[in-house]
């Protein structure tokens, strides 16, 4: 009984919402996109330099956040990611998974070429809303700061 509803979770989180990934011109991003090394200011958290201007990235399930992972480090490559954000104020911001959705196609997929995104619900002491963005354990992109946010510095 147990495993059968494990399997139909499974069944269900891969299939509740597809993603075809494009760009803004219409062309397919699927893989690796990363132009620029990745850098952290210690093993738990990246530094991250670059802000997006972006009102999509991270926050739409179209324009996921590619903290990259093919050798089994996607989760904690997530991880380093949110660690390494702060509030528009720099607050310390706190994060939790809210499950997986929205299945989509990429090569670095680990069965039959297929992905699943991670939800985070990401949020600050003081702050109005809870954000919740979409990290793509998958593939390597370019890692920037998503609108709304700030890095931390050290």
């Amino acid at each position: 009984m147990k495993k059968t509803l494990i399997l139909i979770s499974c069944i269900s989180a891969i299939t509740a919402c597809s993603v075809q990934k494009t760009s803004k011109t219409g062309e397919n991003k699927i893989g690796d996109t990363r132009t620029t090394k990745v850098v952290s200011l210690d093993d738990d958290t990246y530094k991250l330099t670059e802000q997006s201007d972006d009102q999509t990235y991270g926050y739409d399930q179209k324009n996921p956040i590619k903290v990259g992972g093919k050798d089994g480090s996607g989760p904690k490559n997530e991880r380093r990611f949110l660690n390494a954000l702060t509030g528009p104020g720099g607050e310390p911001v706190k994060y939790y998974r809210r499950g997986s959705c929205c299945s989509f196609k990429t090569p670095n997929g680990f069965i039959d070429n297929m992905g699943l995104l991670d939800r985070y619900a990401v949020y600050w002491e003081g702050g109005q809303d809870t954000m919740t963005l979409y990290l793509n354990m998958y593939d390597n992109g370019d890692l920037k700061i998503p609108v709304n946010f700030k890095a931390k510095s050290q």
